[in-house]
């Protein structure tokens, strides 16, 4: 069985996002409304699978949500330019790591960004 890879992704967010979700604005102070609102999510499937999860609210077999509801509300599209650089990693821990790294990077860059 082949080992299991996570990649990072990251997904463009409608800006009402920024109006209408009072955390998502109070994570993001930096934000000036230039560049756009982002959600950066770590997966051990394909990124076009995963946001596919999120726009659908999919549950597991257990009946669990592991739709972020940011993404099932507001989740435009996959922006692979902003992922594609970073390779996929063998350990959750490691993806983890990277995600939070992305979206910190993101920020400062003043992008307005939500992860978990």
């Amino acid at each position: 069985m082949p080992k299991t890879q996570y990649r990072i992704y990251v997904v463009e967010l409608k800006k009402k996002v920024f109006t209408e979700n009072a955390k998502f604005r109070a994570a993001n102070p930096q934000f000036n409304g230039v560049l756009e609102c982002l959600y950066v999510g770590m997966t051990s499937k394909t990124p076009q699978e995963r946001f596919m999860q999120h726009k659908t609210g999919y549950r597991n077999k257990k009946g669990y949500k592991l739709s972020a509801n940011i993404v099932e509300k507001y989740g435009a599209y996959l922006r692979p330019s902003l992922y594609n650089h970073i390779d996929p990693v063998s350990t959750r821990a490691e993806a983890i790591k990277l995600e939070a790294a992305l979206a910190l990077e993101l920020r400062r860059k003043r992008y307005a960004v939500w992860y978990n």
